[in-house]
């Protein structure tokens, strides 16, 4: 597997290479520190992987990416931004991994063998992260009403039993619980209602 490094700092290149060399299987085809370096490195050597630092400079690494995204030199960003937004724009220039420069040589390489095999590896704990908010963003999207609803799902009553309880029509139960599940995205009554149950909204199951 050939690899380019691409960072602006020569102690995380050095540092990269001494962790990479390590890997029988992996050749290291060239280092660069530019945008303007990296595209012509890999258009010189046509590497399988080119591990991108987010900052060149003045410049985003995310320009690398977004270049080489259509050849067969696939790529991970490198960086120690946890910020949302770099890494939303990361997926969508073409990235196919994201991990942080504080992780163990281990992941790394983890990362680089699951990436070579055609997969993607963002970093576990930033998904982790965006998903919680993800959720906590939908549960905010939903009104008053189809919160009681929500929690009724959780309680296992049936429309005719949240319609009693909320007294409302089975008409306008219904019609909330299609809210909720197209706010929340999920499938089904089930799922909404595990959610509510996960999320404490539910006596009996926080």
């Amino acid at each position: 597997m050939k690899v380019v490094i691409v960072d602006d700092h020569p102690l995380v290149r050095r540092g990269l290479s001494a962790v990479l060399k390590l890997e029988a299987n992996i050749e290291i085809s060239g280092e660069s520190e530019t945008v303007e370096q990296a595209l012509e490195l890999i258009k010189e050597t046509k590497p399988d992987l080119a591990i991108v630092d987010l900052k060149l400079g003045n410049r985003s690494g995310l320009e690398v990416v977004e270049n080489i995204k259509d050849t067969s030199c696939r790529s991970i960003i490198l960086t120690s931004s946890t910020l949302e937004q770099d890494v939303r724009k990361a997926e969508a220039v073409g990235a196919d991994g994201y991990v942080l420069k504080e992780a163990l040589p281990e992941e790394l390489l983890l990362a680089i063998k699951l990436i070579f095999k055609g997969k993607k590896y963002f970093d576990p704990g930033l998904m982790e992260m965006l998903f919680k908010k993800e959720e906590e963003d939908s549960f905010s999207k939903l009104t008053p009403k189809e919160r009681e609803v929500l929690i009724g799902l959780g309680e296992g009553l049936s429309n005719q039993g949240m319609a009693k309880k909320l007294m409302v029509t089975e008409f306008t139960v219904k019609k909330h619980v299609s809210q909720i599940l197209n706010k929340l995205c999920v499938n089904d009554r089930t799922q909404a209602a595990l959610l509510a149950q996960s999320k404490g909204l539910v006596s009996g199951f926080q």
